[in-house]
């Protein structure tokens, strides 16, 4: 602990707390235009919302409804940008939408707002939308529920299957640009002097010691904790600040390939009217999301039985050869999205805009926090946080350079990247390893495989039933500020999603951490035991709590 109180001796331009998608795109855009700057993260980067997402980088069609051009023009905006500076994580996904008689959205108001989506989106490089009739879309979709079909709409927007490794990558930017990353440090305290938060006393969550990082006249705190926002607020115990959030709960079931298994679908739910997604997603099917009030702790948040009994009926219901049973259900999860507080009235109404907060009103000058926020827009909302740092500071505010420079691991399927690695490894990995390592890592998969040039067992399966190789391992807990095994089965890798909730890959990591990065023998049964707790605890179904494990 010693080691990260010296870390922090220098005073900080700004502190993020929040080691989500939009701290650490706050990160990445301060550090880039030269301020000091710290991130800390009560657990691990993506440990949050982020990683719990419907893993869409969308343009927000259903705000439509409600009126939020700005919000839609804003994140049609961010997709682009996130499709030129994040292109091996973040792809184009056509949607189609389709349209009944009896839905609550006539097909005259879909077109209309595919019309609107399309000028809205007037500088973007995918496609625009086109409308199916019903003839059509009887003939293109023959396993989807037809009956009173009049048609349906469909229209790109852009899925990033991997949205943990896009914090990292985002996290990994601000890192190369200068930032300091506390993860596993939990701000416990933030004591006020003369109207100000004049320290942030931090926990290390994994040893259990404390450290300081010191506020001065000339730092401010950007509160970037998601739902946790007013947790962090309470943090300074005179601040009066009303509440800020009032986040709703999103879950997500996970399912093999199933008969009748379509293209990304976007459709309405029969018992609530509500959109949900019916989405491929790394050889399975992502389908979700609910949205429910909420509550309940958010540290252990789980799909409860009744929403996952919602997604499975109303999936079987779209596409009757499916008949898909709580049997099917390979993995769930939930999180809560960091809405602001709005008590009454429909979830689906409270906007999913973001704004920025300022504590000066409530006992502390030099607080910002952050009240919404998506995946989507995080790189907007980040600069916009930023420039208010600054204003705060009373400096000049540097050029943004977020929107073009691209994320270190950046690259296409097509550049010579691949050519040379795949004729320097090729004939010791099969080429279907060396795609999922680039879908990984993009450009980062060269260092990945570096390991093994000195270390040629790191080129063997992590386990029989994986693509994923022990390099994988080293290079999380070495390069990649991994300090679970759960860090590497759920964030860095998919390992715990694609298999059996990550059982049948521990003991191979257990054995590459003891190999290659010194863990013991007694870190690693304590680690695996923690790994099956969180797993109960947030992804397990509880109709299968007892055999899943």
């Amino acid at each position: 602990m010693g080691d990260r109180q010296q870390d922090v001796a220098n005073r900080y331009d700004l502190i993020v707390i929040g080691g989500g998608i939009n701290g650490a795109g706050v990160a990445r855009d301060a550090a880039l235009r030269g301020l000091k700057t710290a991130l800390i993260e009560k657990g691990d980067v993506a440990s949050g919302t982020t990683g719990w997402s419907t893993r869409l980088i969308h343009g927000g069609l259903r705000y439509l409804e409600y009126l939020e051009f700005g919000l839609v023009r804003e994140s049609l905006r961010e997709r682009e940008i996130l499709l030129k500076i994040a292109p091996h994580l973040v792809v184009p996904l056509q949607l189609t939408i389709p349209l009944y008689r009896n839905g609550s959205r006539s097909r005259s108001l879909i077109q209309a707002g595919m019309i609107l989506y399309d000028l809205l989106s007037f500088d973007r490089s995918l496609p625009g939308h086109r409308m199916l009739g019903a003839a059509q879309f009887r003939q293109v979709f023959r396993s989807i529920h037809v009956d009173e079909a009049v048609g349906a709409a469909q229209y790109y927007d852009a899925q990033v299957p991997r949205a943990e490794r896009l914090c990292w990558e985002t996290v990994l930017a601000a890192r190369m640009a200068g930032a300091d990353i506390f993860s596993y440090a939990e701000a416990i305290s933030m004591p006020l002097e003369q109207g100000a938060i004049a320290e942030i006393i931090c926990r290390d969550a994994i040893d259990d010691g404390t450290f300081s990082l010191p506020v001065g006249p000339q730092t401010v705190v950007v509160n970037a904790g998601g739902p946790w926002v007013d947790s962090v607020c309470g943090l300074a115990k005179s601040l009066q600040t009303p509440q800020l959030m009032g986040g709703t709960k999103g879950s997500h079931i996970i399912v093999d390939a199933f008969p009748g298994a379509p293209p990304a679908l976007y459709v309405e739910a029969k018992t609530d009217n509500r959109p949900f997604f019916i989405i491929p997603w790394l050889d399975r099917y992502l389908i979700g999301t609910t949205d429910l009030r909420y509550g309940g702790s958010l540290d252990a948040v789980k799909a409860s039985d009744a929403e996952i009994d919602y997604l499975l009926a109303e999936t079987n219901r779209i596409i009757p050869t499916a008949q898909l049973t709580r049997a099917d259900v390979k993995f769930t999860y939930s999180g809560i999205r960091p809405l602001p507080a709005k008590p009454s009235g429909s979830t689906s109404s409270i906007t999913r805009s973001h704004s920025i907060y300022d504590h000066t009103r409530d006992g502390a000058s030099n607080l910002l926090s952050l009240v919404g926020g998506k995946l989507t827009t995080h790189r907007g909302s980040s600069a916009q946080l930023v420039a208010a740092v600054c204003h705060k500071l009373n400096r000049s505010t540097p050029p943004c350079l977020t929107a073009s420079t691209p994320l270190p691991g950046a690259m296409l399927p097509t550049d010579a990247i691949v050519r040379d690695v795949q004729r320097q490894y090729g004939d010791r990995l099969p080429a279907a390893t060396i795609s999922h390592l680039f879908s990984i890592y993009g450009r980062q998969t060269e260092r990945v495989l570096a390991l093994t040039d000195t270390s040629p067992d790191l080129l063997e399966p992590v386990a029989t039933t994986q693509p994923d190789i022990r390099a994988q391992v080293v290079f999380a807990e070495r390069e990649e500020m991994a300090r679970t095994m759960l860090d590497i089965t759920l964030r860095r890798t998919s390992m715990a999603i694609s298999e059996h909730y990550g059982r049948d890959v521990l003991p191979g990591i257990a054995t590459v951490l003891q190999t290659h990065c010194g863990w013991s023998q007694d870190r690693c049964d304590r680690d695996i035991a923690k790994h099956e707790r969180y797993v109960r605890s947030n992804c397990v179904p509880d109709y299968a709590i007892e055999t899943a494990m």
